[in-house]
């Protein structure tokens, strides 16, 4: 049975992403909850408050979420670590940065839709996840 997480981009996206690149035991971290709890709280309309607030209670109600503590904020130095001697700014990422540092902390792969933002994270598992083309059934060539 694998293990992986995944983040905000995957959990917002989750209706929309191929099953098959999902863990079979799938997790999320503190920082992807409050991630979620921000979106409904700067919604411009109020339909995309109900969609942004629906995805926030789902998650509250499926997932325990693994927290940031000790072990994670020692990876954390290392992720940022590994950012900027890649050119990029922690601070940038400093979301996904600490997400990446509970995926290492813990020993697990992320799931993303947006592998980007984990990018030169050299200790880090990232597994793409791909969106699907809900007029395709497929998802679209060179989305990762």
């Amino acid at each position: 049975m694998t293990r992986g997480i995944l983040d905000t981009s995957t959990i917002v996206d989750l209706p929309r992403v191929n099953a098959d690149d999902l863990p079979d035991e799938p997790l999320i971290t503190t920082i992807t909850l409050a991630e979620l709890t921000i979106g409904p709280l700067v919604a411009r309309t109020d339909h995309q408050r109900a969609a942004r607030q629906s995805v926030l209670q789902q998650a509250e109600a499926t997932f325990e979420p693994l927290p940031f503590d000790a072990q994670a904020a020692r990876a954390f130095g290392r992720v940022a670590a590994a950012l900027r001697s890649s050119g990029r700014k922690p601070q940038a990422r400093s979301l996904d940065a600490l997400i990446a540092a509970i995926a290492i902390s813990h020993g697990i792969p992320i799931h993303t839709a947006n592998p980007d933002g984990f990018a030169s994270i050299d200790e880090l598992t990232v597994v793409p996840v791909r969106r699907i083309d809900p007029a395709m059934g497929a998802a679209p060539s060179g989305v990762g």
